[in-house]
């Protein structure tokens, strides 16, 4: 039986959580790397897929190669922080399917239907993107998520054979107050949901 988080976890997780422009220099070790991947890979995904892959970058030549796809607005804070991450999804995620799943036939359904595989990795590749988000939270991680890139430019850079593509990109480290905007509105129950 599953519990309530108390309000100081959910503050961490969601109320208190902000996109970080800006990281102190404390290093993110290997082990907390290990250890967030760890935890993400728990997350449900449909036919236990898992279709993200993961490329977590700290030295200056591999920031370097992941700059120029970079919006001008994004290079400065993601060479400057202190671990990127792109992550990726597999488009040949349903090969792995025969020892991910109980489903017997799953890797046929994708090989027999090409039409479906797209926004199955799209969607699972997503889910374990907010997985992530809230993992690092977790481990008391802050996380600066981007969109401003090109995706030709890191796929040929970091998955020339074509195999993975680039889902996102995001910053991780520990999180530099001085570099939060003001928080911005939120939308209120009623203005965006309804119950029927």
């Amino acid at each position: 039986m599953t519990v309530p988080l108390d309000e100081r976890a959910l503050d961490q997780l969601f109320r208190g959580a902000r996109t970080y422009n800006g990281f102190s220099a404390r290093a993110v070790t290997d082990e907390t790397v290990r250890t967030l991947y760890d935890l993400v890979k728990w997350g449900p995904t449909a036919f236990n897929s898992q279709p993200s892959r993961y490329v977590f970058l700290r030295s200056p030549e591999s920031k370097a190669r992941l700059s120029p796809a970079l919006s001008s607005s994004n290079r400065e804070k993601t060479v400057h922080a202190p671990l990127n991450l792109i992550l990726a999804y597999d488009t040949r995620f349903f090969e792995h399917l025969p020892s991910l799943t109980p489903s017997p036939k799953a890797k046929e359904l994708f090989e027999e239907n090409p039409h479906l595989v797209e926004p199955t990795l799209l969607r699972n590749g997503s889910l374990q993107a907010g997985y992530l988000i809230l993992a690092a939270r977790a481990l008391g991680l802050d996380i600066g998520v981007l969109t401003g890139f090109k995706a030709d430019l890191v796929n040929q850079e970091f998955f020339p054979d074509g195999r993975y593509q680039v889902n996102l990109i995001a910053n991780l480290g520990y999180g530099d107050q001085a570099s939060l905007r003001p928080r911005a509105h939120r939308f209120q129950f009623d203005e965006v949901a309804r119950i029927v």
